[in-house]
This record gives C-alpha cells, structure tokens and sequence, in this order.
C-alpha cells in the first residue's frame, strides 16, 4: 500500500510539474490539494474490512481499543469516499487533470417528476478542476471535506457543520493561506460533496443545529434511550439532526395523524392546550422553514407509520413555499427527495378566504411588498403549483388581497380559537389544499 501511494504520489507530482512548470506548481492550494489526494488514499484496505470483535483482553495487559462499528449506510458511504479520490488518481495517472464532476445545484437543473409528485435532480453538472487556477482552492476544499468525512466515519463520530470547519481550518504549510477563509466558503463545499456522493450530509457524519421540536402520542428509542413523547413537559422532544433508523427507531405509536406547525409560538399554543392528547396525534414545528431533521422525521413517521401530514402555515409566500419543499422537496436537496418529500401532505391554512371566514379585524393586516408579490409569482410558476387550480386561486386571492397573515393572527379571536376551533373545524371539513 505505501509503495501504491508514494506511486500516486509521484505520478500527481509529475503531472503537475509537466503540465504546470513554473508559477502554477507553487500555487498553495494545487500544492495541498495533490498531497490532500495522496492522504485520502492512505489506508484505502484498512476502511473497506469488515468489522470484527475483538477477543477479551487478559488480565493485566493493556486493553485495546474496541473498534468501531460501522452500519452498511456507513460502509457505502465509505466507498463513495474512496471512490471519489480514486477517480481522481485514475485521471492523474493517465496524466489528465485531476477533476471531479459536481451536479449543478439550481432551478434550471430540477425537474419535476408529476408520477412521483417530487422534484428530482437532472443531469446537468459543473466540472471542478485542480489545474484550473479559479478552482484549485475549492478543488483541495472538496477533498479536505472528503477527508473530513472520511475520519469522522472510521472513528464513528460525529460533528457539525461548524465543528467540520475547525477540524479542516489551518494554515497551508509554508504560505499564510488558510485552508478556508471562513464558514461561508466551507458550507457550499459540503453541499458539493452532498450532491457528488448523493449522500445527506448525516451520511457523511455531520449534523445542523438542532432546531424543531416534537410532542405527542409515540414512544421512540433515540441512541438506546427509550423517549415517551407524551411525556416531555412544556419543552417536549428536541427533534435531532441525524434521525436515521440506526439512531432512532420507533417503539409504539398510538397517534392517527401529524400535525406540522410552522413556529414555535403556535407549537407552545397547541402543546399547552393539550391538542395532540385530545386529538391523538402528533405535533412538530421546524421553526419556521425546517431543518433536515425535521422532514426527515416527518417522512419517516408518514412512510414508515403510514400516519397523514397536514400543515399549518403563515398566508403568506415563505408558508406556501415551506409547504412545498414538504411536499415535493428542495432544489438544494432534489437528489434526495425520495427520502425527504411527502408527496401525500395536506395544506391546511391558513387560507386567503380566512380574514372574512374567521372575522378577522383590520389591525391583523400585514401589506404585501413588492417582494412578497414577486415571490408570490415565482412558487405560482412552480410545474407542481402552475396546473393546480385550487393553489392558482388561493395564490391570486392573496395578491387581490393585498395583505399577508400569520397564524398568530388568531389570536385576536381568542387565545385558544386556533386549537379549539379553527383547526378542529378545518379537519372536520376536510378541504385541504393539495
């Protein structure tokens, strides 16, 4: 294996002097980024072995390390790793520049799928090349994430999205250039490695910040810790970054249905009106537009418990489009709709005809900018939202408005109209938008 990567080595290093001879070959980031290749391939054998238990240690020697166990998520995700870094030496060793082929992640390059109801992600892909001076820097960031990810996953732990950014942050040995400048420039490059492994980034052993939370009539067993949802207090169960089976498995439900809630302040409302007990159901928020966490729990619970999503949101262009990236998915994500979206989620309101149906005073008015009307008018021309037209005219009726509303607006009815009436009613009804 050493005598393979002191051969990688040479090859890269004379790639790069032939083609490269002069100013280009000192170039910091072209520099790190070809031992950041030969690094990568270090210990290729070693990841791909399968675990095996380690016999008992006898008394009074010294005890080894129990090693670490992967799940098969993990070894795939491994190998797409390796493979990653390997294309990249196949391209040296034919003495051709070392480049990695990044899916395009933008509107032009999503399609909607109108038989699976999602977005998903077209062919379209953006090459990153090392002997491209304009790229060489986010050529050597995408390996060092790569090899980032690659760490955290053979010693089976995880990090953040920030914690990732110390770990790989350092000065380049004998320059003054760090390997990122700040948190700004390494986000996007784990977003690049996401769609280039189509991998989440839980895959690759990094969480968010938590954010959402979730209350109600489920019990679950997060990392061997048995959770009664019903029994969480006012806070209620913090829903974490990575939900994957392998960490949280759920033990025993009795909810019928999930009801989704835009922000905290209307979650607090419901779980202190004990809503979900007296409905049977479950309650979330994502705090507004919600993490991956969340919809991933979401399409977890509705897939795996076959338990029905309906959504309560703002009247407003940012509401209808948290409900859309529920529904169909995100441009960011569209690789991985099929494990995020819920096709089968319901909007339930609040609703442009709501000012008049609940008696709503003028104070509630929020005016519509030109940005609202302009974003209105794009998630309009959405292919999942243009041949609808109960969305067309729910869309319209808003700009005929000419105001926005907040859940909270209800309030103005009474404290607990929204959870007493509104909702039971809406539900009752059953005229949800789809």
């Amino acid at each position: 294996m050493q005598t393979a990567r002191r051969g990688s080595r040479l090859v890269l290093e004379c790639l790069v002097r032939s083609l490269f001879y002069g100013t280009m070959f000192h170039h910091p980031s072209v520099v790190y980024a070809v031992l950041r290749i030969i690094d990568f391939m270090a210990k290729k054998k070693v990841l791909l072995k399968k675990v095996r238990k380690v016999p008992s240690v006898p008394s009074g020697s010294v005890a080894r390390k129990e090693p670490v166990k992967r799940s098969k998520r993990d070894d795939e995700t491994l190998e797409k790793l390796i493979g990653m870094a390997d294309s990249v030496v196949k391209y040296a060793e034919k003495m051709k520049d070392p480049q990695v082929e990044i899916p395009l992640r933008s509107l032009s390059n999503v399609a909607f799928n109108p038989t699976k109801k999602i977005i998903e992600m077209g062919r379209k892909k953006t090459l990153r090349q090392l002997f491209n001076l304009s790229q060489a820097k986010s050529f050597m960031q995408t390996m060092l994430v790569g090899s980032g990810a690659k760490q955290l996953i053979e010693e089976g732990k995880t990090t953040s999205i920030r914690g990732l950014y110390y770990l790989l942050k350092h000065t380049i040995a004998g320059t003054k250039e760090e390997t990122f400048n700040d948190q700004g420039e390494c986000d996007p490059i784990i977003e690049d490695c996401e769609v280039l492994l189509e991998s989440l980034r839980e895959e690759l052993h990094l969480y968010a910040q938590k954010r959402g939370d979730m209350v109600g009539e489920i019990t679950l067993i997060d990392s061997g810790d048995e959770i009664d949802c019903s029994r969480m207090g006012s806070g209620g169960y913090g829903v974490p970054s990575i939900v994957e089976p392998n960490v949280i498995q759920f033990k025993k439900c009795q909810a019928r249905f999930i009801l989704h809630v835009e922000k905290d302040t209307v979650w607090q409302r419901f779980n202190e009106d004990k809503f979900w007990r007296k409905y049977h159901c479950i309650l979330t928020h994502g705090a507004g537009q919600p993490p991956r966490g969340v919809r991933r729990m979401l399409h977890r619970l509705h897939n795996e418990l076959k338990l029905p999503v309906y959504c309560l949101l703002d009247n407003d262009p940012w509401g209808y489009y948290i409900y859309s990236v529920i529904k169909q998915g995100s441009i960011n994500l569209a690789f991985e709709s099929q494990r995020m979206a819920i096709p089968d989620a319901k909007y339930l309101g609040l609703r442009s005809s709501d000012f008049v149906r609940c008696g709503l005073s003028d104070s509630v008015k929020i005016t519509l900018n030109d940005n609202d009307r302009k974003r209105a008018k794009q998630i309009a021309s959405y292919p999942w939202f243009e041949k609808k037209k109960s969305w067309q005219k729910e869309i319209q009726q808003m700009m005929d408005n000419g105001f926005k509303l907040e859940v909270e607006a209800l309030i103005s009815r009474d404290i607990s109209y929204v959870t007493e009436q509104y909702v039971p009613q809406r539900m009752a009804e059953g005229e949800f938008l789809d």
